[in-house]
């Protein structure tokens, strides 16, 4: 199965694009910053202090966590984080059988997906998908046109069923919608939306039931069709992970926007005080996004925040996001031009520009081990239109590092935090068990520096004992296949399995 590049910028270029790395001569160059010598160390030296993340500092990041985790269980509207029950009680047993297709939404690309299962003895024995890149427009319009265009797709990708899959006549087609934004939900088939996230601002869509959304627009495509499963992207990742370990007890994405889930005992939910649930388990979406006690935080995250479409929430996740950190960087490069003459005696236009410097620039100029760093030059020349020094790449590789370090320590405390918070149910239970974080998002997967900043935040806080018990594995394309198998565990023929 071919995959599709990952994509996870404001501005909807692909990680690692060739077209952002460019080695041909210069002829002209609008701007030099070869005779500067001025040193950006005045902005660089405060931004590092301001980022660091020292031990007690993680240590108290995950603390908090844990203890809004803990009140967001006790109840709604207060102080702790959403803590949003799922109604996922059961992840998928291996039996399933049959084909079963997963719509995942939840960045600027979403994904369709087919997959047709086997059973105990074959599981996966077949998987297809395609990604659709979302037009901007469609983040800023309303419900009907993002539904009805999602819809569309999902028509053309269902039509094109082929020898490899098959489905048994007479039954309807069961889908897992992944839908990667704060909802309401009431079972495990509709939700209602609270808010949008990760830049999108649709309007017609909050307060309303998003499956309910879903089967109109395909009604509206004549896609005959039943949404099985309605689960956000951490969920399906950790059905997708549970599926092959039954040790995964823990989802995270790190793309565009982030998000995590665990599985709860349902008696330590206050707030589902009666609920029934068949295992006495339920897997809870944390919406650690909206985390925000205790974070090291600029100016240039205040600032950043100030303009962004919801001032003032989703903190955490616009302090370790793949759609933030490079605005972040570019935010921290204009002011060291304009302060301290970083690309000489005036800042490059371009560079006021918001999101013109994207996460992916970030990642292929830390991934220069050039002694001159070419590409690192070439790469902000493309942005720029400017030519400088090498004492100036380097101060920009200085700058990348300190954001990315930053977001990969960060999220590991936060990983951390939800460990200690299933502690607390069970008294040493990392000691004594194996425990697998799955882990998904092209931030994760295609940032090593920042994958390594992340392990080594969690080593740190657990220590040598427990961090040997805990497993962090990438889980490629788990939301999908996650979302399938949760379509299928919930299916309305799983007694034919």
């Amino acid at each position: 199965m071919s995959v599709a590049a990952t994509t996870y910028s404001a501005v909807g270029y692909s990680l690692f694009s060739g077209s952002q790395r460019r080695s041909t001569p210069r002829l002209k160059m609008s701007l030099r910053s070869d005779s500067f010598s001025v040193e950006p160390i005045t902005v660089l030296t405060k931004l590092k202090h301001e980022c660091a993340t020292p031990l007690p500092l993680l240590q108290k990041v995950a603390d908090a966590m844990c203890a809004q985790m803990r009140a967001g269980l006790a109840a709604d509207g207060g102080p702790g984080l959403p803590m949003l029950p799922t109604y996922v009680h059961d992840l998928p047993t291996g039996k399933e059988k049959g084909l079963f297709y997963a719509l995942d939404l939840g960045g600027t690309n979403f994904r369709v997906l087919r997959v047709q299962l086997g059973g105990k003895d074959e599981r996966v024995i077949a998987t297809e998908f395609e990604q659709v890149s979302i037009p901007q427009g469609l983040m800023f319009g309303t419900s009907n046109e993002l539904f009805d265009f999602i819809a569309l797709r999902l028509a053309k990708f269902a039509a094109k069923e082929h020898g490899r899959f098959h489905f048994l006549p007479g039954r309807k087609r069961e889908i897992g919608f992944t839908f990667s934004f704060p909802v309401n939900q009431t079972s495990i088939d509709s939700g209602i939306l609270i808010k949008w996230t990760k830049g999108f601002a649709v309007s017609g869509t909050t307060g309303k039931d998003v499956v309910a959304c879903l089967n109109e627009a395909m009604e509206r495509q004549g896609l005959d069709m039943r949404v099985s499963a309605l689960v956000n992207d951490t969920v399906g990742t950790l059905a997708g992970a549970e599926y092959y370990d039954n040790d995964a007890m823990v989802a995270v994405i790190l793309g565009t926007g982030t998000n995590a889930c665990y599985v709860e005992q349902t008696s330590a939910i206050p707030k589902l005080q009666g609920h029934a649930s068949s295992s006495g388990e339920m897997i809870i979406s944390t919406e650690w996004g909206a985390f925000s006690n205790g974070l090291p935080l600029t100016e240039f995250d205040r600032e950043m925040d100030a303009a962004s479409i919801n001032p003032g929430e989703q903190i955490f996740e616009k302090t370790i996001s793949g759609m933030y950190l490079g605005e972040i960087a570019r935010r921290v490069l204009l002011k060291m031009a304009e302060v301290d003459g970083l690309f000489g005696n005036s800042a490059p236009q371009n560079l006021s520009k918001p999101f013109i410097l994207g996460t992916p620039d970030l990642c292929a100029m830390q991934q220069d081990n050039s002694g001159d760093l070419q590409a690192v030059g070439s790469l902000l020349y493309d942005k720029t239109g400017v030519e400088f020094n090498l004492s100036a790449r380097k101060t920009v590789l200085e700058v990348c590092d300190t954001i990315v370090k930053r977001g990969g320590r960060l999220a590991g405390a936060g990983i951390v935090g939800i460990l200690q918070k299933m502690e607390e149910n069970s008294k040493s239970f990392i000691s004594k068990k194996r425990v697998v974080v799955a882990i998904d998002g092209g931030l994760y997967a295609n940032y090593p520096q920042y994958r390594a900043y992340l392990h080594d935040s969690v080593k740190e806080l657990l220590g040598t004992e427990k961090s040997n018990k805990v497993v962090i594995e990438h889980t490629k394309d788990g939301s999908g296949i996650g979302a399938a198998l949760l379509a299928a565990s919930n299916s309305i023929y799983k007694h034919d399995f």
